[in-house]
């Protein structure tokens, strides 16, 4: 499976917050939309990201009032990005090595979507689960 076929049973739309709000208000928009990341825009483009490992590096770092600091000053802003024709099993070792939960999806500078490693299990578990039966089905019918 392909990350575009992904993307295509997906059917929560991304969400985004502009780089001035505060951390505050994108938590609040995280728990109202139940996401761990938002796409940071300005004028419509994604100038980064920010996950909710974000939000608790910088309440460690900076305690309570770092939710009153603006969005830019924790947002990641080059975020390891993906293809549509990007295979699950290639995104899955990338978010793995580099330790990210949720991948933006780029189309040249086109965001389609974001996928969260969520996203990834689910895949997978369906793609077993496919092969499980399969392979349930070629044994019950093994030629004598």
């Amino acid at each position: 499976m392909i990350i575009r076929d992904m993307l295509t049973v997906k059917s929560d739309a991304v969400c985004a917050i502009e780089p001035q709000a505060t951390v505050a208000e994108a938590v609040q928009l995280m728990v109202a939309h139940d996401v761990g990341s938002l796409v940071v825009r300005q004028e419509g483009v994604m100038v980064g990201l920010l996950t909710e490992r974000d939000v608790l590096r910088g309440i460690s770092k900076l305690g309570g009032a770092f939710l009153t600091r603006p969005v830019s000053e924790m947002m990641v802003t080059e975020p390891i990005i993906g293809s549509p024709t990007d295979t699950v099993d290639y995104v899955r070792g990338v978010m793995t090595e580099n330790r990210v939960s949720h991948l933006p999806v780029m189309e040249g500078d086109n965001l389609l979507g974001i996928i969260s490693f969520h996203d990834v299990a689910r895949a997978c578990l369906d793609a077993a689960g496919f092969e499980n039966q399969l392979l349930k089905r070629y044994i019950k019918h093994w030629p004598e």
